[in-house]
């Protein structure tokens, strides 16, 4: 219908009034005259001129803002008898007349960039009542959320989510977006938030984080309000919110509580971490990932690509949790107020506990020189989590040129583990190996802690600032559990026995404490470039103590030591690192460069053995730094880090583990520290005029002395694996993300194409296996909001991996995974509301009984209560096809591994949701006048509140 009707056009030139000079990039936006629902949007040209074209007939408002200047509004109308409209010169007069006593709000264009920062006003664009912060991000054209609650802003993760300024409930960005109503909020910006110490001093350290801040409306900063729901469903399965928050204008009080069995998160389970054995599907790899900060995955330190998710099954609610089914109860409260000028405190406790039930399958193929190795397992494990987390942060101002920040967290958990792994391997021609079953169970409790301390000072020559930050790291864990196995060998060598079974008790305790102090001065030469001085000095010191003791048949109990299992272990890393960075700043350009050296202490003590062994390394770690803004929309960035990455304690520690017996993994004191070379480049573009956005992104890293496994297999099929240093491992990423409004059918479509490139380098049986893993996906998304009544979105996602390896060119493999998905929103009468998600996954190229593709299906029905909506009936059903799997493909340097999970299937669930709402009057909470709701002055000078 709309394209039968009459297309017209509106044109029109903007001047200043007194000047007569055209004003350029004056936002200029077309409404609707009814009720002022955004159309489109555009900013002037060079001469200040405009057009809107191919509009349909209809009631139109012309909106033109400029920053110091009044609004211009004006009423049109297009029909048949007049298509096209020039409204000629439009002249915009300054505001230089200043009322006492009186606010003017003027109209708000839905779209404005202030510095580095995109700015959304939240009005233009409209959500359906009661619906949370989530559901607005999603219309907001370059922001991207997954099922899962994972935001994406122009190709990247966002990290961090701010409200007004503030973290809430720590840095979980999912809190916020999941539990906040849409209507409270005013404005969303976006920027590149950097370090603490960068957003001080303005000199630009490199360090970046995408991060949203949500600017809540002033209206609504005095209130209560809040989400809460219960419901309850067949086969057991239940669910019930609790949400409510009362602000008083800087003041904040949120309580949050949850409990399904559903795997409905609002969080992010950033808490759990289990204290089990970690033996895993197969128990592969796994100690060569980000050795910074802990094991990496069941890939290894060859750093094959893993491809997690793929083709999984889509989790019940809103997590998307596609290989566990996840019991959860947590609850928490936030806490944020100025309890002076000078003094903001923001605090929040958290308490979860969660039980998380895991059923998988797998079928890994294990590469080897000259034969092949089939591994078919099956695991079943139950974890149960409880953890308390405390955040705090304190911004004491004692002037206008110091500003001290501190911010503790602190964390205990406790956690129960039990696994049963049942494995049996063969070699590729069918012959029996070797048949393991294999039984863990344990206990642990831990605690871990950070705290930061930052403290800045601006002197009266503009530039010149010195900071100081302090970071600790605390981590403690203590577990004790048994492991009881019974393995069989049909090709044991003479002399060895067929079988081998043991019954043991481990106990061990680790502690880890790092401490980093970072000092910087920078110093101004002149007006374009400042000079940045630092040192740093850290100190990781880590220790594991492992015993472990067999079970004594006579004595009826755990009293057998065994010493080569036992050990205790120390290991300190020590780094003094010192340097200068120069940083020009031009018009449209900023460059640095600077150059680090660091000396740095390894220090590895086997107390068992009585060894010690102290190794000294001094590195040169350039680095260098270019951004280009290409007009007011355009920016490129690119930027060279080189760093030192010290291995773990588990990496070191020369003590075999055998919770898994097929795969005994051991620990290398020899080991190196990494040194990584890592250039990124990433350009981004977003036209204000028509919404169209670009971002592309290219990461390339080379890492020398990467710690990769070294891998031996029998002739029985056990494997043992052990980090060693490798040199010649590359990695190259690529990313593309591009949107644009279809104005026709009122939504935005986004395009991603992300490409991968990696090789690795591992051992095998002392031969170096050197693997190629490419990657390449194509993703498209449209999703619009039609009318207030009716939304729908539609997604494709399509992913090639492929793996060659230099040992085995006939284990060379590749394959497909594609996930269609399709939701809708409808309102019906009588106040009715149906709901919709289609999910459609397809696997080729897997191992036989892994190639399955099914549709899973989730549909409601609800009724929406009383006079202002805020009551909900609804009627749920999950998996109406009753297909819901998952299955996953793991390539790691010598295998390749389907994983198959047991997942959420079918259910109906009937839910009450009510929502609270209630705003202005008095709610005074012990009020200091002196509160103050704006953030620290050095973050206000970024024009981001």
């Amino acid at each position: 219908m709309a394209q039968s009707r009459v297309k017209g056009s509106i044109r029109g030139v903007v001047v200043d009034s007194t000047t007569k000079k055209a004003l350029r990039e004056a936002p200029v936006t077309l409404l609707h005259a009814k009720d002022s629902s955004l159309i489109t949007f555009t900013i002037t040209g060079g001469e200040g001129n405009f057009a809107f074209n191919n509009i349909p007939e209809g009631n139109y408002r012309v909106l033109i803002t400029f920053l110091g200047y009044r609004n211009i509004s004006k009423n049109i109308t297009l029909d048949a008898s007049s298509p096209h409209i020039d409204l000629g010169t439009m002249e915009m007069a300054q505001t230089t007349i200043l009322l006492n006593e009186v606010v003017i709000e003027q109209e708000r264009a839905p779209i404005t960039l202030k510095n580095d920062t995109l700015e959304f006003n939240a009005t233009s664009f409209k959500t359906r009542p009661n619906t949370q912060v989530e559901e607005l991000l999603k219309k907001m054209p370059g922001i991207e959320i997954s099922r899962d609650g994972t935001i994406k802003a122009q190709g990247q993760e966002v990290k961090r989510v701010l409200v007004d300024g503030k973290p809430f409930f720590g840095d979980d960005p999912k809190v916020a977006t999941r539990n906040l109503p849409a209507e409270i909020i005013d404005k969303v910006q976006l920027y590149d938030q950097g370090s603490d110490q960068a957003e001080f001093s303005g000199f630009d350290d490199g360090t970046r984080e995408k991060t949203i801040n949500l600017t809540t409306k002033k209206d609504k900063r005095k209130g209560i309000f809040g989400q809460n729901n219960i419901g309850v469903g067949t086969s057991e399965r239940y669910q019930a919110r609790l949400n409510f928050n009362r602000f008083n204008n800087g003041q904040q009080l949120s309580i949050i509580g949850l409990g399904n069995n559903i795997n409905q998160q609002g969080f992010t389970m950033q808490d759990m971490s289990s204290f089990g054995s970690g033996s895993g599907m197969s128990g592969g790899g796994g100690r060569g990932g980000d050795i910074s900060g802990g094991e990496g995955g069941r890939g290894g330190g060859g750093g094959m690509m893993v491809n997690p998710g793929q083709g999984g099954g889509i989790g019940g609610g809103n997590n998307g949790n596609n290989n566990s089914i996840t019991e959860s109860w947590a609850g928490g409260i936030n806490y944020r107020d100025s309890w002076s000028k000078k003094l903001d405190v923001t605090g929040s406790y958290f308490a979860n506990h969660s039980n998380i039930i895991t059923d998988q399958k797998s079928l890994r193929q294990n590469i080897l020189p000259d034969t092949t190795f089939i591994n078919d397992q099956t695991n079943t494990t139950r974890n149960q989590n409880t953890s308390n987390r405390l955040n705090l942060r304190l911004d004491y101002r004692p002037d206008s040129l110091t500003s001290i920040r501190f911010t503790p967290s602190l964390t205990f958990q406790n956690s129960t583990y039990t696994s049963a792994i049942f494995a049996n391997t063969y070699t590729g021609s069918n012959e029996p190996l070797n048949q393991s079953s294999t039984f863990n169970n344990s206990v642990g409790n831990g605690v871990s802690g950070n705290s930061n301390l930052l403290f800045m000072r601006k002197f009266n020559k503009k530039g010149r600032s010195f900071s100081f930050n302090l970071n600790t790291l605390l981590n403690q864990q203590h577990t004790t559990g048994t492991t009881r196995s019974a393995n069989e060998f049909f090709n044991a060598p003479d002399g060895q026995p067929p079988a081998r079974n043991f019954d043991q008790r481990n106990e061990q305790q680790t502690a880890r404490l790092n401490n980093t102090a970072t000092f910087s001065y920078t110093e101004p030469l002149s007006l374009r470039q400042t000079l940045e001085f630092h040192y740093i000095f850290g100190r990781n010191g880590s220790r594991s103590d492992k015993e472990v003791n067999n079970y004594n048949e006579v004595s009826g109990v755990y009293d057998l030591f065994n010493e080569q299992l036992s050990n205790e272990f120390n290991n300190t890393f020590s780094t003094q690192r010192a340097g200068a960075t120069l940083q020009n700043k031009r018009l449209k350009y900023t460059y640095s460069f600077g150059l680090d050296i660091q000396q740095a202490g390894l220090k590895n003590d086997n107390e068992s053995r009585n060894t010690m062994l102290r190794r000294n390394f001094t590195n040169l770690l350039p680095n260098a730094m270019f951004t280009y803004s290409i007009g007011r929309n355009k920016n490129l960035r690119i930027n060279y880090r080189s760093r030192i990455n010290s291995p773990s304690v588990s990496q070191l520690q020369p003590v075999p583990d055998n919770s898994n017996p097929l795969n005994i993994r051991l620990g290398d004191p020899d080991l190196k520290p990494e040194y990584s070379n890592q250039l990124t480049a990433t350009y981004n573009f977003f036209n204000s005029g028509n919404y169209r956005s670009l971002f592309a992104a290219l990461n390339l890293n080379q890492t020398g002395n990467k710690i990769v496994n070294a891998q031996e297999f029998s002739n029985t099929g056990t494997q043992t694996t052990r980090p060693v240093n490798e040199n010649g491992y590359y990695t190259a990423t690529g990313f593309v993300a591009i949107g644009r409004p279809i104005r026709s059918i009122k939504a935005n479509i986004n395009l991603t194409t992300n490409l991968g490139y990696n090789r690795g380098i591992s051992l095998v049986n002392g031969q170096e296996n050197r693997s190629k893993s490419l990657l390449a996906g194509q993703g498209v998304s449209l999703n619009s909001n039609y009318n207030e009544k009716f939304e729908y979105g539609i997604s494709a996602n399509m992913n090639y991996q492929q793996a060659t390896y230099s040992l085995q060119s006939q284990q060379n493999n590749s394959f497909f995974s594609q996930v269609l998905t399709a939701d809708l929103y409808y309102e019906l009468p009588y106040k009715f509301i149906f709901t919709s998600e289609v999910t459609y996954t397809a696997n080729t190229g897997r191992s036989a009984g892994y190639n399955q593709s099914f549709v899973l299906w989730n549909a409601a029905l609800a009724r929406q209560l009383f006079k202002n909506k805020q009551g909900e009936l609804k009627l749920q059903v999950y998996d109406i096809l009753n297909q819901n799997r998952s299955i996953v493909r793991n390539i790691g340097d010598t295998y390749v591994e389907d994983v198959q999970s047991q997942v959420l299937q079918q259910y109906f669930m009937l839910s009450f949701t009510y929502h609270l709402r209630k705003f202005g009057g008095n709610f005074n909470m012990g009020q200091n006048p002196n509160r103050r709701s704006n953030m620290p002055p050095f973050m206000r000078q970024q024009g981001r509140q």
